[in-house]
């Protein structure tokens, strides 16, 4: 039987120190013995000493009919204590950068071949396992945006859609930021009844594909109530770009096993992505390697964290059937014996 026992009014069970205080102001258990003498002396001498054994067994039947009695008045109960968690949470547009040059190696040792989007997508998929009462969304984009995923709590299959995704999957060359912010911005706005609303951009380059210019993008989506984190990824150099097949995404190696290197490319230009957070009321962050891009995912999950509250109740099941049993049971044992065993000679 689980839960915590306890009394619903507990100050009835005073009543009960009364009970030895009523047999001592009565001065005696049970009653004398009633019979018939032929001498008065004798009958004296006798009713000074003996009282029925029967009277005080009685009468303790009686006095343990009352304490029971109490006991039951007294409501004795198991409490269930609950607590019931209530998470609002925050609804998050991933809008993750696919455009060619994220296969650059420059977030890591040469040596470890680590391109800036295998880089990104695993600390993405690290942000959403810390996040699991938010709802996430992810869009990719390149020359057009896509909608990889909606918003949704179920982040299993998020991180299937995440798996799937690799440079080169979209076959329209560029980065579309402004047209990625917008289709982000409307799906928030569109599937969210959540207060809290931010989207995470996360890119290496310029716009310079899209209808929208990033600047009107951001105004949108602070008029639409969205707040927007910016990333810049990729070193503050120009850096080549390896050879790839935009089919699987993967490397193309030398007969050595070596990255084959193809485009020289120069780095972005960031302040368009400070003034699209500032618009925004958001943040610009700078990333040029894994360690630096896991701390700014850090940041933003510490910034915004989803208000959690707390309901404790309790239900209760009752047992007072169980001592108001006893007392009857015993009462009525009491007076069966009254009436038989111990019935009072006259």
């Amino acid at each position: 039987m689980n839960g915590e026992f306890e009394f619903q009014f507990p100050w009835l069970l005073a009543l009960l120190g009364l009970l030895p205080v009523y047999a001592l102001l009565r001065g005696k258990v049970g009653k004398f013995s009633a019979l018939t003498f032929s001498s008065a002396d004798i009958a004296r001498a006798a009713g000074a000493q003996a009282r029925s054994a029967a009277g005080r067994f009685l009468a303790f039947l009686r006095l343990l009919v009352v304490a029971l009695g109490i006991v039951a008045l007294a409501g004795p109960r198991l409490a269930n204590y609950h607590v019931e968690t209530e998470t609002p949470g925050i609804d998050i547009m991933l809008v993750l950068d696919l455009s060619w040059s994220m296969m650059a190696i420059d977030m890591g040792k040469p040596e470890e071949k680590l391109s800036r989007y295998a880089c990104a997508s695993g600390v993405l998929k690290d942000f959403v396992a810390k996040r699991p009462d938010d709802r996430i969304g992810l869009i990719a984009f390149s020359g057009v945006p896509y909608l990889v995923s909606p918003l949704t709590l179920n982040h299993a299959w998020l991180d299937e859609n995440l798996e799937r995704l690799h440079i080169g999957i979209i076959g329209d060359l560029g980065t579309a930021i402004g047209d990625a912010v917008v289709v982000g911005a409307k799906r928030l706005k569109a599937g969210s009844n959540r207060k809290s609303r931010i989207m995470i951009l996360l890119t290496d380059g310029d716009n310079n594909m899209g209808k929208i210019d990033p600047l009107p993008a951001a105004q949108l989506a602070a008029a639409l109530g969205v707040r927007i984190y910016t990333i810049g990824i990729g070193i503050e150099a120009p850096c080549n770009m390896p050879a790839f097949d935009p089919g699987t995404g993967k490397f193309k190696l030398d007969a050595n096993g070596n990255i084959i290197p193809t485009l020289l490319l120069q780095p972005a230009n960031y302040s368009v992505l400070g003034k699209m957070a500032d618009l925004s009321g958001g943040h610009f962050y700078r990333a040029t390697n894994q360690r630096e891009l896991q701390n700014i995912y850090n940041q933003i999950d510490r910034l915004e964290k989803s208000e959690v509250k707390q309901r404790r109740f309790a239900t209760y099941e009752p047992l007072f059937g169980w001592p108001l049993l006893a007392a009857l049971g015993l009462l009525a044992v009491e007076l069966i014996l009254a009436e038989t065993r111990f019935r009072r000679v006259p």
